[in-house]
């Protein structure tokens, strides 16, 4: 599994990295069983991520490709791509996602850990969980300790299931008509991701 970036060494240079947390759909299932919850379809052996993000788009249920994508990528990367999802749709944004959406763009840009609990404190007191509350919720549970006081661990499929709850929602306030037309758009911009590994 990569590591994730330590928010204290986001200024330094380092080599370039994959997007995505494991090599292959299997090692990803099999270290995060909670993905099996929310998909039907199953990686098969030896089959790479691109190959299976393709075969989940051609499914019955394309929205799986989401699902697998939020959970494969990496969290900041994952994140970066949530948002970059949501920027798609602004019409279904209220004033507050806007407001949200400047903070994760913020922090996707300087990653610092004050960023990370400001946006998770103003998550978790948000009136509601709008797409962006959601996001925000995993820009907080991305990595490292989930408070200033409170250096427990965050399980690794907490952000992952925030992002894709995040997208889906966002998807789903659309109109029915125009629906596949994003879906297919989200899916375009992932593809890049598992193109980077």
């Amino acid at each position: 599994m990569n590591d994730v970036l330590n928010e204290d060494d986001a200024d330094k240079t380092r080599p370039p990295q994959g997007a995505l947390r494991f090599d292959t759909p299997q090692d990803l299932y099999a270290a995060l069983p909670q993905i099996a919850e929310l998909t039907q379809q199953r990686p098969r052996e030896n089959e790479d991520a691109l190959h299976y993000l393709g075969r989940l788009r051609s499914s019955t249920t394309p929205e799986e490709a989401v699902t697998y994508t939020a959970f494969a990528a990496l969290p900041q990367m994952a994140i970066w791509w949530g948002h970059e999802c949501l920027r798609v749709m602004p019409e279904v944004l209220d004033q507050r996602d806007r407001a949200f959406m400047e903070m994760i763009a913020a922090w996707i840009a300087t990653p610092t850990k004050d960023l990370r609990h400001s946006i998770m404190k103003e998550a978790l007191w948000a009136n509601g969980r709008t797409p962006a509350v959601m996001l925000g919720l995993a820009v907080g549970w991305s990595g490292g300790a989930i408070a200033p006081n409170d250096p427990a661990p965050v399980p690794p499929y907490r952000a992952p299931r925030s992002i894709n709850s995040s997208v889906l929602s966002c998807l789903a306030r659309a109109d029915l008509t125009r629906r596949p037309v994003y879906l297919a758009r989200f899916i375009d911009m992932a593809e890049s991701l598992y193109r980077v590994y």
